[in-house]
């Protein structure tokens, strides 16, 4: 109140200070709004995950919100226990019915990644996008809870800088237009980890040993698809990170001396089993991971522009996606037409920074991924994979109804007449057709340079001559020195 007292004041001065008092409200004015909003919120429906940084979030908006907190924890296959996130809500003293837990993973498989596949998505030629596609879904169960508990807001723990705060907020002004947002690493000054750490400790929060001590070197983050590393040490994109940072994978040096071949089958784009054995979409992406992992498949190490503006370092561990891309471009090669396949080529990089910016649920997303599910309807076989320390190749590929290789046709052998090769010569000839029009108009104006060039020498020969009359003109002021005594003499005489 004092602050606002002496805003007050400052308004009340002499026409003089003026400027002064204009700055003063200027300042004031953004925090007054903020704290008028603040109340207005009823009840907000947080992202968490009972770690350190949700749990600071969900006292702090207890506290600055006076509103009412809905926790929501995804599992999407991070590979840890969620249950304990309950406990520490509970403790918090969040009510029991507002406390969901949910296990996502088939979903997010089935409903986010694989249709992703589908369009062999690599954001900028190498990242298999395993942060950027588990956000819409978790934008999706927000919202659905905020709707289905009544809540007006909903909040997350994305920080300012990144990617993650502009894909849980375009997915979720995409399904619920007029909701609030509660982004508090926009909002609060807690910027340090000492501040953190100190605001934990001044409420009670408990903070596990490591964090307290400074923590891993570099921030995580992991779903079923992948393990993401970035942040600490590796900001400096010249930093070659340390064996035991990775988690999935061995490395390819450490991984088996022996090559293993896998059999994946495709039913309308999707892997649908492993080796023969039906398998769930989760239940695929699970088992492609222990694969791939097993002889260091899927590690990338990347610097990629972020949609807010600056570049990043991040590391992936993608072993199972490796493979599903792998397999997938195989399977297309066969069951795919050439044009339909280099249309979906030149769509790829869109729709990959469509899902990396986070418009998931944006119109265009929508369109490109109709066209591309239609595609799928013949992409249906079996592809064999080599996998060896590191690699993959494809050693086989089959469809046996919607295959496109005619070996009747393609071979090198006798044909029996399936193939003239006689009318490649027209085939030829035609497309050669543009080419040998623009070749006889270079000749064309070849011809017309060499033609000019004659007429603009013979300027160039006329002062040629000049020179050679020179030596002429040099030879007559050779007399003239002999004159020139002869009249120097007398006008000499007559100065005397």
């Amino acid at each position: 109140m004092s602050k606002s007292a002496k805003a007050v004041k400052a308004v009340a001065k002499p026409a003089k200070p003026a400027k002064t008092a204009v700055a003063a409200p200027a300042t004031a004015a953004p925090q007054a709004a903020a704290t008028a909003a603040k109340p207005s919120v009823k009840k907000v429906v947080l992202a968490y995950s009972g770690g350190l940084d949700t749990s600071i979030i969900l006292k702090w908006l207890q506290d600055e919100y006076h509103c009412e907190v809905v926790t929501f924890t995804a599992d999407i296959g991070q590979g840890e226990e969620i249950e304990p996130a309950r406990a520490k809500a509970l403790k918090m003293g969040i009510k029991p019915e507002n406390i969901h837990i949910e296990d996502l993973r088939e979903e997010f498989v089935r409903d986010f990644v694989f249709p992703m596949f589908r369009a062999n998505a690599l954001y900028e030629g190498e990242y298999l996008l395993g942060t950027s596609i588990a956000r819409p879904l978790i934008a999706k169960r927000l919202v659905e809870i905020a709707k289905k508990s009544k809540a007006d807001a909903i909040s997350h723990g994305a920080t300012g800088k990144g990617n993650d705060q502009v894909r849980f907020e375009l997915g979720a002004y995409a399904l619920l237009p007029g909701v609030k947002v509660i982004a508090p690493w926009r909002e609060w000054d807690l910027l340090s980890r000492e501040k953190l750490l100190a605001y934990a400790d001044k409420h009670g929060i408990p903070v596990d040993f490591k964090k307290r001590k400074g923590g891993a070197p570099y921030s995580m983050d992991a779903n079923l698809l992948h393990i993401s590393y970035e942040g600490g040490v590796l900001e400096d994109p010249n930093f070659e990170p340390e064996a035991n940072m990775w988690r999935l994978t061995v490395s390819p040096e450490k991984a088996p001396n022996k090559a293993e071949t896998i059999e994946l089958t495709y039913a309308k784009g999707d892997v649908v089993a492993i080796n023969g054995v039906k398998m769930s979409p989760a239940q695929v992406l699970t088992k492609l991971n222990e694969l791939g992992g097993k002889h260091g498949i899927g590690r990338l190490d990347k610097v990629e522009n972020r949609y807010v503006g600056m570049k990043s370092r991040g590391c992936y561990e993608t072993p199972g996606g490796t493979i599903l891309l792998t397999g997938h471009r195989a399977i297309e090669s066969i069951t795919l037409d050439r044009e339909v396949l280099a249309l979906k080529d030149d769509l790829m990089p869109r729709y990959a920074r469509l899902v990396y910016n986070g418009y998931w649920f944006s119109p265009e997303r929508e369109l490109l991924q109709g066209l591309i599910d239609a595609s799928q309807a013949t992409v249906n076989g079996t592809v064999k994979l080599k996998l060896y320390k590191g690699t993959i190749m494809c050693t086989g590929r089959e469809s046996a109804t919607d295959s496109l290789f005619d070996a009747k046709i393609s071979t090198f052998d006798d044909d029996g007449g399936a193939y003239n090769q006689a009318d490649a010569a027209g085939f030829i000839k035609l497309n050669a057709l543009r080419l040998r029009i623009g070749a006889n108009v270079k000749a064309k104006r070849a011809a017309a340079g060499k033609a000019a060039k004659p007429v603009a020498k013979k300027p160039a020969a006329k002062p040629a001559a000049k020179p050679a009359a020179a030596p002429k003109a040099a030879a007559k002021p050779a007399a003239a020195p002999k004159a020139a005594p002869k009249a120097a003499a007398p006008k000499a005489a007559k100065a005397k």
